[in-house]
């Protein structure tokens, strides 16, 4: 017997060492501050979309639902747990078929539509403009309205931004307070058009310009409530959308350029990939797709450079996330996909992507808020869970505004499965809010564990934080059952003024260091 426990032990120390990959070394240039994270990197995204608000977020205020003028109390006190510091809405691809003023006045009045782009099913209006400020007012969240210019007119969306903005005795302004706003709505962003290459109107980028051009000349807010007019850019590795927007949009506010990127694990929009039930090559092409991301943004940041030497134009990431073939059995338009572990490592990805951008990188918004792609909650009725993505923000929330700082990382080994490759670690640095110095850390492998050596210049003491993993690559938070992707207490203490951090196989870890 004791021979058998001494092979097993003598087994156990042999895998341990042999999942344990070469030694990993970090080093952070903690005295050079490079550009601030803006908070809004970490933006949401609500459309109207199967349930991402009905019923996953407005239940109306007869509901028995426990709620807030009609916004579910559960998911909003989630939400605000996460600190989201910004909205879009209302969408997408609604938005080019959203006309505001059926969505003011008494609910009960307000024409029923059918929703086109999102599984044909009727639109009762019930959210509309005073509802979404509602929402975004209820979070504590920065307010970003996207433009009908697919269906809409520049008299639509000039009097949209009137009725939310003007302070005399206009039409609109009265009619906003017969409405029951008495004060203007302050608007943050504003969007002309989403997705005009594809379902915002199938238009070529000079099209598009000279629309926003015509539209943008009569937008007129006071000056206290002006938004941040963004264009609508392209997507994936497309940069003639940026050029011709940053070239032609002369004499009309243009602040931002947005740009839509998702991640499949097959490149293959006929046939995306599993949520579940995936192989370790989807694993590693899904990760390995997600970091494309990072060329897609220096491509169109040269074009910037080059065309806006001054930084006046803003490159903003307004959708981005997983997307997979929808869950079986649901509505196809209304994109349900299950959440794993693997979509908090992929949004982990793409943070540590967009802190190295932040000079231009200044807000993005994955899709979607609840129940649509890659949710932060999924709800059934009256209950909800937090997916594994949900943590991952919670984790990076010591990011928001903080001030990057230059990290590289030396003898980074290449994780590689099939065709599909990538670097095994990532890692992003920054000085917060609070002064301290924090890591945010990823391991893509699937199965090996990886030891990390960090070097900021000066002796650190040790490291605290959340690390967050699980068994099985698709492990999930399922309603009614324990969930299995939920952070971790993390702590690794310096031996003799150097610290070593062991990152677990397929883990995010945020830290902040002790000196």
């Amino acid at each position: 017997m004791l021979k058998k426990r001494l092979c097993a032990l003598a087994a156990l120390l042999s895998l341990s060492a042999a999942t344990l990959a070469a030694e990993v070394k970090l080093v952070v240039k903690a005295d050079q501050a490079g550009p601030v994270i803006h908070r809004n990197i970490y933006g949401q995204f609500a459309e109207h979309l199967g349930t991402g608000i009905y019923e996953g977020m407005w239940v109306g205020p007869e509901s028995k639902i426990p709620n807030v003028r009609g916004w579910r109390k559960d998911v909003i006190g989630a939400l605000k747990a996460l600190h989201v510091p910004l909205v879009r809405w209302p969408g997408g691809c609604f938005a080019d078929e959203y006309h505001w003023r059926e969505g003011i006045g008494p609910r009960n009045k307000r024409p029923v539509k059918v929703n086109t782009n999102w599984g044909g099913v009727a639109e009762n209006n019930a959210v509309g403009t005073h509802e979404f400020f509602d929402l975004a007012e209820q979070l504590g969240a920065e307010a970003y309205v996207n433009g009908n210019l697919g269906t809409g007119s520049p008299q639509e969306m000039a009097e949209w931004l009137e009725y939310m903005t003007a302070e005399g005795d206009s039409t609109l302004a009265q009619l906003r307070r017969k409405n029951g706003r008495d004060k203007p709505f302050r608007v943050h962003y504003f969007a002309v058009g989403n997705e005009a290459w594809g379902c915002g109107g199938n238009m070529r980028p000079d099209y598009y310009v000279d629309l926003y051009r015509q539209a943008a000349t009569f937008f007129k807010t006071p000056p206290n409530n002006r938004p941040i007019f963004i264009a609508s850019g392209g997507t994936g590795h497309q940069i003639e959308w940026t050029e011709a927007i940053a070239k032609r949009a002369k004499g009309v506010p243009v602040d931002a350029i947005s740009h839509h990127a998702y991640t499949l694990p097959t490149s293959d929009w006929a046939k995306k990939g599993q949520a579940v039930n995936f192989p370790e090559s989807e694993w590693v092409s899904t990760l390995a797709n997600a970091q494309q991301i990072d060329a897609m943004i220096r491509e169109n940041v040269a074009v910037l450079d080059k065309l806006d030497p001054s930084k006046k134009i803003g490159f903003y990431f307004d959708e981005w996330g997983s997307w997979y073939d929808p869950e079986p059995g649901s509505n196809p338009g209304f994109l349900v996909q299950r959440n794993t572990l693997r979509d908090a490592l992929l949004s982990a990805l793409h943070f540590n992507v967009f802190h190295e951008h932040a000079e231009r990188v200044k807000m993005t918004n994955i899709a979607q808020m609840v129940n649509v792609l890659q949710a932060m909650i999924l709800t059934t009725k009256d209950k909800m869970v937090l997916t594994p993505t949900y943590h991952a923000f919670a984790m990076y929330v010591p990011f928001q505004d903080a001030t990057s700082l230059p990290a590289t990382l030396e003898g980074n080994p290449v994780y590689k499965v099939d065709k599909f490759e990538m670097p095994t670690v990532s890692a992003t640095a920054a000085r917060g809010k609070d002064g301290k110095l924090y890591l945010g850390l990823v391991n893509a492998h699937a199965h090996d564990a990886q030891s990390l050596t960090v070097d900021i210049g000066k002796p650190v003491q040790a490291a605290r934080g959340q690390l967050l993993t699980a068994d099985k690559m698709d492990a999930q938070n399922e309603l009614g059952k324990p969930a299995q992707v939920v952070p971790k207490a993390f702590e690794a203490k310096a031996s003799n003024g150097q610290l070593k951090l062991t990152l677990p196989a397929k883990s995010v870890l945020v830290v902040a260091l002790e000196p």
